[in-house]
């Protein structure tokens, strides 16, 4: 079993055990389903998080039911809301706030929470695409140049899943922190060794081949989160 394969089996196995506790994409209702595809798609086309009342002028009801209904994705993790008023902080593959990973198209561009999300917009984005983002999150900026969510060329990187996609959502802001690029696995060995002594250990690990696939093939239940 491949790395991947075993990393969307955690995904699969973590959704069914919320099943019975806030459920799945497939129950949300009409109205949360029509605003999860009008947020990817406005942010696809603005660029930014479209505010409440565009969200209630697209979809033709009043902003209360807008907010119900992004509390109704909340709940089912479709997306992260500020804690402190109700507006999308994170949509996946989107953050709405500066984060290490910088998806750039044409002079413009979006940011996402972790580089498995970064080729996740490259994939929505399309056409030709460069990813910004950081080795091991430190000093040494990288550049991967994408076509149509996959690299120009085969980047010898690696990225590491330091805690498991079915403990993800124990705190899903630590887990997209430390979805980081590395240049071997021996980096990888030696990153977890001398930075971490609160628990994060070495653990699944995937080449950026392996991360395009797994993105190419999740994003559609992403962004399309009621489609077969």
């Amino acid at each position: 079993t491949s790395v991947i394969s075993a990393l969307l089996t955690d995904t699969r196995n973590s959704r069914r055990g919320r099943r019975k506790n806030v459920g799945e994409f497939r129950d949300m209702g009409d109205l949360a389903a029509r605003l999860h595809t009008e947020l990817i798609r406005g942010t696809l086309a603005s660029h930014s998080c479209p505010p409440n009342d565009e969200l209630a002028r697209c979809l033709g009801v009043d902003e209360p039911a807008v907010e119900a209904a992004l509390r109704e994705l909340a709940a089912i993790h479709g997306v992260v809301l500020h804690p402190h008023i109700c507006r999308p902080w994170v949509a996946h593959p989107f953050c709405f706030t500066p984060t290490m990973h910088w998806v750039e198209r044409d002079g413009r561009g979006w940011w996402a929470p972790c580089l498995w999300c970064a080729f996740g917009v490259a994939a929505l984005a399309g056409g030709e695409v460069r990813i910004h983002t950081r080795i091991a999150a430190e000093s040494d900026a990288i550049v991967i140049a994408v076509r149509d969510g996959r690299p120009e060329a085969a980047a010898p990187l690696w990225v590491h899943f330091a805690i498991p996609p079915s403990k993800a959502w124990n705190n899903v802001h630590q887990h997209c922190a430390l979805v980081v690029p590395f240049r071997s696995v021996d980096a990888i060995d030696r990153w977890c060794a001398s930075e971490w002594d609160d628990g994060i250990t070495r653990s699944s690990s995937s080449s950026i081949a392996g991360i395009v696939r797994s993105a190419g093939s999740s994003i559609g239940s992403v962004s399309r989160p009621r489609s077969a």
